[in-house]
């Protein structure tokens, strides 16, 4: 093996609009995990700011939370969110990736929408982090279709992350090539670079494992790589026990993270340094091309296939053909009046958040959530347009 083994960990923290808020009045306990989670990210880094690097992919509507002044001054005795947001500005831990807004499951809502959610995103990242945000893009529930690559590409995103069981060779490779090395994809004349997630790896992130079993799970992995192979891990960072434990030793930053970074820094990780993508790419060159099939990650009992979780139910697709409606709509609308008139603005934002993955995500139980939003969207749609 060439030059060790890169690590790159990735982290998704969503919240939806609004939800942290309900939670601190239904379930005080439950909020307090998430900012507790969320605070703990950057206070477990500080002391390996040598060696710790962390992806963190963050949804709109969870940094217009934490903004929020509101709410700020609400959760101040619980977390410093406006201290919080300035720790995940430290770039030498922390890399932050774009995304989008109100974290939709992309392939599943109309393309003409896409940018509005990435933009909208954009916009919202580059004034709290004060920074450019043009290179990695998470999509929402690793989501992903090959026809989402030209805008990534006008963007001027430099990767994406997609789920390795999504992914397939065009030109040939071996296993842990298709795996381990980064790729181009290509989709109506643009293109971009391919960063794979390793599923079994995160399944394991996302449910516990002490830093001895990963390095001997990753040498076992890469063993016959003779390049530095990357190794990307990506669960969600504020969601389950795992990542939720308040105890000491008992959670993914105390019982694995710190000590892998304990030995990493000894020179006893088996090789495996963490590493942000951006500079393993300065270093390594993608290899070979690679398809993308539609598809998602993992989520619980569905394996991100057909986007099963999201699509699953008559009501589902039902809400998801009224999504794709409403949109076409506020579209026709917005080309007779341009899309400067307010009450399409209105209906825009409404639009934009009834897309969110969580409304899909729980089977039938948040769909009213959905239709809700949809409902003002086109009262804001005046006559005689809609």
């Amino acid at each position: 093996m060439a030059g060790g083994i890169d690590f790159a960990l990735v982290l998704n923290l969503h919240q939806p609009a609004g939800n942290l808020e309900n939670l601190l009045e239904a379930d005080p306990w439950a909020a307090r995990e998430i900012l507790y989670a969320l605070d703990r990210i950057p206070r477990s880094l500080w002391p390996y700011e040598d060696i710790g690097r962390v992806h963190l992919s963050i949804s709109g509507t969870l940094l217009a939370t934490l903004a929020d002044p509101a709410f700020q001054s609400r959760v101040y005795g619980i977390v410093d969110c406006g201290s919080l947001l300035w720790h995940w500005q430290n770039t030498a831990i922390i890399d932050i990736l774009a995304t989008g807004y109100y974290h939709p499951v992309l392939p599943l809502i109309p393309a003409q929408d896409w940018p509005d959610q990435l933009q909208e995103w954009r916009q919202t990242g580059e004034r709290i982090f004060a920074r450019p945000h043009t290179g990695g893009f998470w999509p929402p529930e690793m989501g992903f279709t090959m026809e989402l690559i030209p805008l990534l590409q006008a963007m001027g995103y430099r990767y994406v992350l997609v789920d390795s069981n999504n992914v397939e060779a065009v030109d040939p490779m071996r296993w842990d090539e298709l795996r381990y090395r980064t790729h181009i994809a290509r989709h109506g004349g643009a293109q971009i670079t391919v960063v794979v997630r390793d599923r079994e790896l995160s399944d394991a992130q996302e449910s516990g494992m002490d830093p001895e079993w990963f390095i001997r799970e990753v040498k076992a992995r890469t063993r016959h790589c003779e390049f530095t192979p990357l190794v990307t891990t990506a669960t969600d960072g504020d969601n389950g026990g795992w990542f939720r434990n308040t105890t000491d030793g008992a959670n993914f930053w105390t019982a694995f993270y710190q000590p892998l970074l304990e030995r990493a820094r000894s020179g006893t990780a088996g090789g495996i340094t963490p590493s942000f993508i951006s500079d393993h790419l300065d270093r390594h060159a993608p290899y070979g091309e690679v398809r993308v099939r539609d598809g998602a990650w993992n989520t619980g009992w569905h394996d991100g296939s057909g986007f099963t979780q999201w699509t699953g139910s008559l009501a589902q697709r039902d809400a998801l053909a009224r999504v794709g409606q409403i949109s076409r709509q506020l579209h026709a609308a917005a080309d007779r009046t341009g899309p400067s008139d307010p009450g399409l603005q209105l209906a825009r934002r409404h639009l934009l958040e009834a897309q969110t993955s969580c409304n899909f995500f729980w089977g039938e139980a948040w769909l009213d959530r959905c239709h809700g939003e949809l409902d003002q969207a086109a009262a804001a749609i005046t006559p005689p347009w809609s």
